[in-house]
């Protein structure tokens, strides 16, 4: 049975990092990962690019049911260091909205400078290797996998959510984790499109490929100015991805078309023109003609007619349709297509500056199979660059 000081498993971004500081350190690493190659989800990321970090990296940008737990490692190592680590090896970026960080290149950069710092660092990398079983003994930790039988001191499982299973995330972190004790919180999709129920179907489903700018709101009250995408099976697109963490089944989200009061502005400015026409010149075309179709719309009972002949009350009403529209998801499109799973191992089992089990030493839990899950735009791999960070420097 071959010795090592520090097994992790996963070689996805917080395995890599862990792996890469771990072996700084001068400890013997080894990191083994399922798949074929190594940063599967790296790869896929920001459409090839990689969003692999955000300027505007705050706690409070993180769902956890510890909402304290993010801030050591994210002070720890911040944004500024995981850019000065890409600038160093020399990678071109570009910011494209709301601090988003992408490679001008491809995301096969990061993924190349993250196996480099491991090289140099004397990381040894496995893939294909499938974990039979984790065992703990007196002294750290046994782990069988298909191929060979490893002992270690530390064991730092990095194994990921359940979204996207097919580059093959599974609920291995998780059974670990309940294997020793520890609790897991319930999960779900995160950063994932909407389905619809039947009947907002029927009259949205033509609308597949229109999007504009809007603010989706919670029914807890979270709002995300970003963009709405139609879909052939729902709404996606950033402002329902960001919103879709947030929302529990059976809520409905509200989307503010319009801001409030422009309805105002569009009377003083265009009395003449007709309402369908005036909404053809702030929303896209379709989108005025399926709302004319639907309930919400037509049981105010307010007909098409030049603005100036509306009366203060249907104004309002017309106001609150298109300042908060409302729509109850049917669901969502799972873990298939969702970017990261929420829930997980319960951070108040571990310890926030080393990600070790309190009760448990030596077993460490980064990334993603840990309850905290980031916003869109490069704050989940800011996690995970800084908690696999934080448990390199201690294992």
């Amino acid at each position: 049975m071959k010795s090592w000081d520090v097994i992790i498993v996963g070689g996805g971004a917080a395995g890599l990092m862990c792996a890469a500081e771990a072996g700084k350190r001068g400890r013997r690493v080894l990191l083994l990962d399922h798949g074929k190659r190594i940063g599967r989800k790296i790869i896929m990321s920001g459409g090839g690019r990689c969003n692999f970090t955000n300027y505007f990296i705050e706690p409070s940008a993180f769902l956890c049911a510890n909402p304290h737990f993010v801030k050591s490692a994210l002070a720890r190592y911040t944004q500024w260091d995981f850019i000065a680590l890409v600038e160093k090896h020399g990678i071109a970026y570009h910011e494209k909205t709301l601090g988003q960080l992408f490679c001008d290149d491809s995301a096969q950069n990061i993924v190349d400078m993250l196996v480099k710092e491991c090289e140099d660092a004397g990381v040894t990398i496995r893939l294909r290797s499938h974990i039979e079983s984790v065992e703990q003994q007196d002294e750290g930790f046994a782990v069988i996998t298909n191929n060979e039988q490893y002992s270690c001191q530390s064991l730092v499982v990095a194994s990921g959510g359940l979204s996207m299973p097919k580059i093959g995330a599974s609920a291995f972190g998780y059974q670990v984790a309940e294997q020793f004790g520890l609790k897991v919180l319930p999960t779900r999709a995160g950063l994932v499109p909407f389905t619809l129920q039947p009947v907002d179907k029927a009259t949205l489903e033509s609308l597949a490929g229109v999007s504009l700018p809007v603010v989706a709101e919670s029914e807890g009250g979270t709002r995300f100015a970003e963009s709405l995408l139609f879909t052939h099976r729902g709404v996606s697109g950033p402002a329902v991805l960001q919103i879709s963490s947030y929302w529990q089944a059976g809520e409905q989200v509200l989307f503010e078309l319009l801001p409030e009061g422009r309805l105002t502005q569009g009377i003083s400015e265009h009395p003449n023109q007709e309402l369908k026409t005036w909404l053809g010149h702030q929303l896209p075309k379709r989108l005025v003609e399926a709302l004319f179709t639907r309930d919400e719309w037509t049981q105010t009972k307010i007909s098409n007619k030049p603005l100036k002949q509306y009366v203060p009350k249907e104004i309002a009403a017309i106001e609150k349709l298109l300042s908060a529209w409302p729509l109850k998801p049917g669901g969502t499109e799972g873990y298939r297509t969702a970017e990261v799973t929420l829930g997980g191992v319960d951070t108040n089992e571990l310890s926030s500056k080393t990600m070790m089990a309190k009760k448990v030493p030596n077993l460490y839990f980064i990334g993603e199979v840990v309850d905290v899950t980031g916003w869109l735009g490069g704050y989940n791999f800011q996690w995970a660059w800084s908690a696999g960070w934080s448990a390199g420097q201690s294992v």
